[in-house]
């Protein structure tokens, strides 16, 4: 009986764990925090041995292969020891591929992964087709491998996972964008991000797709280095050579993998960034052989995702907009593009490496004033300081409503896009996100 240790039990790592029981392997779950009530009573239905709050090594280096959490990094002392004894390290994702003939459609970039990823399952959904959500999104791939049998995957898929994937295909993948994000990960090297982002296309074949945004500074020099087989299929903000999807004039236009065409108007989501998304997502949907009909019918009544530009209410005269997925440079640049009102924005948060010149021109053009939320903002005063904007400094949401609500005026907009991950004050960027909406609502009682 081959042994399989997951490292981490998060959501991946109780999926992979049960996955694994079912397929024959002795399994054994170890994490070094402490591991939530809701996984480890479905660890003990499922009679699997776990650990936390510390790593056992004879139980855990005896392994055959070893799935980790994408959180847990590759030079963790853990990680490095199974390497070093030849151990074979794994993602979920990876681990969950061998035992599915599902169809993979697959999203990565550094923006938008989410909205898209969202936005073609609503219309793969609502074509009627039997599918799953997984990834950084939805419940874990491996626990729905292991319980249900959906003839296709829509998967969002982080530059963490796709780290330690190696046999998994993508039939469909898309690459919205690759800006920089998480370059703590990869000792601060832009190349280290960018290949994690190219394997996406690892193991492509000619009946599949590759979907991407051709005016990236970055995808089409990476993908000379690769023997690409996939067919492929370009988007852009507008009509160009070799340009197969654009939005020009308010058309909304996809010449392959096959013709289709609306108005920019009739798109539910607006702005340049998720006209983007949407371009992407109408054509993995058409590459899917999804009907014409049903495609332009998903785009027009797609509702969007929390925490990614939602619109949370007018208190006093003043708009707020939760944009806490916004947890890098890139994505609060797209957020305050869309802004047609003076903002007040809130930024701040664990740092993974921003550099804040790409939104300056934004926030000297478009913000009234600036208010730092995180536990140390010294390197945000030192930058912004110079613009002359009013600035609040801010460490808890409670201050950073209160600091939001005297420098707002009636008219304006509080932006909440932090640029920055979320780990400092919060658990993850949905308890931020759901906090600020919740003082805000209550703002309005």
């Amino acid at each position: 009986m081959k042994r399989l240790v997951v490292l981490g039990a998060g959501e991946s790592g109780v999926g992979t764990a049960i996955l694994a029981q079912k397929e024959g392997y002795d399994v054994f779950v170890s994490d070094m925090g402490c591991i939530k009530d809701n996984y480890k009573e479905q660890l003990t239905a499922h009679s699997l041995a776990w650990e936390e709050k510390h790593h056992t090594e004879e139980l855990i280096l005896n392994a055959d292969e070893i799935v980790k959490s994408p959180g847990i990094p590759g030079d963790a002392p853990m990680v490095k020891k199974a390497v070093e004894k030849g151990i074979p390290i794994l993602s979920e994702i990876e681990f969950a591929g061998r035992y599915t003939d599902a169809r993979m459609i697959c999203i990565t970039g550094s923006n938008g992964k989410t909205t898209t990823t969202s936005l073609i399952f609503h219309i793969l959904q609502k074509a009627g087709f039997s599918v799953g959500l997984a990834g950084n999104i939805g419940r874990s791939m491996a626990l729905q491998v292991a319980t249900t049998s959906p003839e296709w995957f829509v998967l969002e898929i982080s530059s963490f996972q796709l780290e330690n994937m190696y046999d998994f295909r993508a039939n469909i993948a898309v690459l919205l964008n690759i800006t920089p994000d998480h370059l703590d990960r990869y000792d601060y090297k832009m190349q280290g991000y960018v290949d994690a982002k190219m394997r996406i296309i690892r193991n492509q074949q000619p009946t599949d797709y590759f979907i991407y945004w051709k005016d990236d500074e970055y995808i089409e020099k990476e993908l000379k280095k690769y023997d690409e087989k996939a067919h492929l299929c370009t988007f852009a903000d507008e009509r160009k050579e070799g340009v197969t999807g654009y939005a020009e004039n308010g058309s909304f236009v996809l010449t392959a993998p096959a013709d289709f065409t609306m108005t920019v108007a009739e798109l539910a989501l607006q702005g340049r960034h998720n006209v983007r998304n949407s371009l992407a997502a109408a054509a993995a949907a058409l590459a899917a052989e999804v009907p014409e009909q049903t495609i332009r019918e998903g785009l027009q009544d797609f509702r969007g995702v929390p925490h990614r530009l939602e619109k949370v209410g007018t208190v006093d005269g003043v708009h707020y907009i939760n944009d806490s997925k916004a947890t890098n440079v890139d994505a609060c640049y797209y957020a305050l593009d869309a802004m047609t009102t003076p903002v007040v924005l809130i930024i701040g948060g664990k740092d993974k490496g921003n550099d804040y010149n790409e939104i300056l021109p934004l926030v000297k053009e478009k913000c009234r004033a600036l208010v730092f939320l995180g536990a140390d903002n010294t390197k945000l005063k030192d930058f912004f300081r110079s613009t002359g904007i009013t600035i609040a400094d801010t460490h808890s949401m409670k201050d950073c409503v209160e600091a939001c609500k005297a420098l707002a005026h009636q008219g304006d907009t509080v932006l909440l896009s932090p640029c920055c991950a979320s780990f400092d004050l919060f658990n993850n960027m949905a308890e931020r996100g759901n906090m600020f909406k919740e003082m805000v609502l209550n703002r309005a009682k």
